[in-house]
């Protein structure tokens, strides 16, 4: 299957099983030719610079005018020299920025104060093609960590970056920050407010080294609105906490990690303290969950997609901690790629999580099908679990006992494939 196709398929499949908040509608189609699909105000482009031999390297999101400008940032503390610079520069400009340039191929990271300069020359010459000032752009890169950055390749393919630029490419952009993905992830919705039609859409990479503490590898989003950077900080802040920070394919946080949304203004305003606030919030939280289970989907060497539910928990912390331990861990996940309902791995690893409950009243389902009931209670259908465990896509849920507390999270499988891909890492 051909990558767009593959993209196209994972965003049916996944928007089949969402169920969306009132007033966002996913806008489904082929984003790669319809020109209405994205938000205005915006010039994209993808393009080869030659870091790699033939795929696009090169990444522009460009406003045409000052925008409102939010980004969470790797928690990582051996952060890449782009997070570094586009740290500093998001908060001296108070969030009003004009633009993001990313490089594929090589993260610039673990390079030292030479890395840093490279950073800021990709920020000077992107500013001095577009006419903007440096401090206007965000820099982000993904790739091998510790090899210098090639920047000359990059400052030397501006002039066709800015050729390349047009409203519409944003499936462009999306597969120029590819690494070891085997497709492009690109997603918008509608929201509906008080006055009219808002859009949000967003791009992201990421297949391996992808438990994040913030976001997931890199996703820069766009949308039309009006808006003060510090409630669209806020927002993306709450929105990030359920969507790149809940998913997980093995483990490992990236030191480029980076998800960054600008505001075109050219559309509604959207003040703090109002209903429009609120469903803004839940669309962004929607194209960020898309995009998010999208990474999952195409974790590296995955088969398999799997939600992960914890409830009965002390609190949602708890729960969250509960969760995330069994979605990372390798018998769970080899498990499940053996399609064997191993239900003492699951609730081996909440054991280790640091969650709070009750041994007697621990009890497990495979979507629907019973699986451990209170009691240790394991008399359940091997035929049935199975036709679970079995499909593409299922949901395993732990309860913990009584508790309020609940986290949902999403990971993958784990097959010789994820060995293979990152026993010799290249992209």
């Amino acid at each position: 299957m051909e990558p767009f196709d593959k993209a196209n398929a994972a965003i049916k499949r996944l928007a089949a099983r969402t169920i969306w908040p009132q007033g966002v509608t996913p806008v489904m189609g082929d984003p790669s030719t319809e020109s209405a699909f994205w938000p205005e105000g915006f010039l994209l482009a993808g393009i080869n610079a030659g870091i790699k031999p033939e795929r696009k390297d090169l990444m522009l999101l460009f406003c045409q005018e000052p925008a409102s400008t939010a980004s969470v940032f790797t928690t990582n503390r051996c952060a890449a020299a782009p997070v570094e610079l586009s740290k500093k520069a998001l908060a001296a400009s108070a969030g009003s920025m004009r633009a993001i340039i990313c490089n594929s191929g090589n993260a610039n990271a673990a390079t030292g104060p030479e890395g840093l300069k490279n950073a800021l020359l990709m920020a000077e010459k992107m500013a001095e093609t577009f006419g903007i000032d440096a401090r206007e752009v965000l820099v982000a890169s993904t790739g091998v960590i510790g090899q210098t950055l090639p920047v000359g390749k990059i400052t030397a393919a501006m002039p066709a970056l800015r050729a390349a630029a047009g409203a519409t490419h944003w499936r462009a952009a999306a597969e120029a920050i590819m690494t070891t993905d085997t497709f492009p992830k690109a997603f918008a919705v509608d929201v509906e407010l008080s006055c009219c039609t808002a859009r949000v859409a967003g791009i992201a990479k990421g297949s391996g080294m992808i438990c994040p503490n913030m976001a997931t590898m890199l996703a820069f989003l766009g949308t039309d609105v009006s808006i003060e950077p510090a409630l669209l900080q806020e927002l993306l802040i709450s929105a990030n906490a359920v969507s790149f920070n809940a998913i997980t394919v093995d483990g490992d946080t990236s030191t480029n990690d980076m998800a960054a949304i600008m505001a075109s203004g050219k559309g509604a305003q959207v003040l703090r303290g109002t209903k429009d606030a609120i469903l803004f919030g839940e669309a962004l939280r929607s194209v960020m969950t898309m995009l998010a289970q999208l990474i999952i989907v195409d974790g590296e060497g995955a088969t398999k997609f799997v939600e992960i539910r914890v409830e009965g928990a002390v609190n949602d912390d708890e729960a969250r901690m509960a969760a995330m331990t069994i979605a990372n861990s390798p018998l769970v996940k080899t498990a499940i790629h053996g399609e064997d309902a191993n239900w003492g791995r699951i609730i081996a690893a909440a054991g280790r999580s640091g969650a709070s409950f009750v041994q007697d009243e621990l009890s497990v389902r495979f979507d629907d099908e019973p699986i451990l009931k209170p009691g240790f209670d394991a008399n359940f259908s091997e035929e049935r679990a199975k036709a679970v465990i079995s499909k593409e896509s299922f949901t395993i849920t732990l309860s913990l006992g009584k508790g309020t507390g609940r986290a949902v999270v999403w990971s993958c499988d784990l097959s010789k494939g994820y060995i293979e891909i990152n026993g010799s890492y290249r992209s």
